[in-house]
Order: C-alpha cells, then structure tokens, then sequence
C-alpha cells in the first residue's frame, strides 16, 4: 500500500485535522470550550476563574478568536453594568463529544 498521498493529505493544506488544530490549537482554547460546553451559558468572569492560570489577556484575545471562527458565540445585553454572555455554536457542540474523548484519555493514560 502506498502511504504517500494520505500523508499530504494529512499534513497538507486541505487536511482536516489541520483546520481543526488551526481553530482549537493552543494552550487554551480547547479549555475554553470544555467549561461553556460544561456550563451551557459562562460569563467572562466565570471562565476566568475557571481556567486556572490563563490570563485576562489571553482570555479575551482567545474568545475574539473562537468567536470569529464560528465556535463560540458572544451576547451582549444593554444593561449597566454590562453583561456578557458567551455559548457554544452548534459547530462547536459536535466538536465536544471528540474532545471529551481527549480527555478521558489523557486521565487513563497520562
């Protein structure tokens, strides 16, 4: 059997589990997801002091980019003091269950 145009195919630029790594990758993200999966609907605050060691900064810069990639999505109330609400897009609901999946492995195997 030939492997070689399944391993471009992999590592290539169509290659879905490298969109996948582009949109979720990182230290954070992933993370993010998992607790608004968790909670249904997070606020910032909450997620900040979920996520043990992320910063305000990173927080923010990491939810603008899930959010312009169609995972998550931000709801903004006109009240004061304003209130932020983020959810999951139905695009990352289905991603859940393979990241669920993740994790259990890492706890039996790591």
């Amino acid at each position: 059997m030939n492997k070689e145009p399944l391993c471009r195919d992999i590592a290539g630029e169509g290659c879905g589990l490298k969109k996948v790594l582009d949109l979720v990758g990182g230290k954070w993200k992933i993370l993010i997801l998992c607790v608004i999966d968790y909670n249904e609907v997070v606020r910032y605050g909450e997620l900040r002091r979920t996520i043990h060691g992320i910063t305000s900064t990173m927080l923010s810069h990491s939810l603008k980019e899930l959010e312009a990639d169609g995972l998550v999505s931000r709801i903004q109330y006109d009240e004061m003091p304003v209130r932020v609400e983020y959810q999951l897009t139905p695009n990352a609901k289905s991603l859940i269950p393979i990241l669920l999946q993740l994790k259990r492995w890492g706890e039996d195997n790591l």
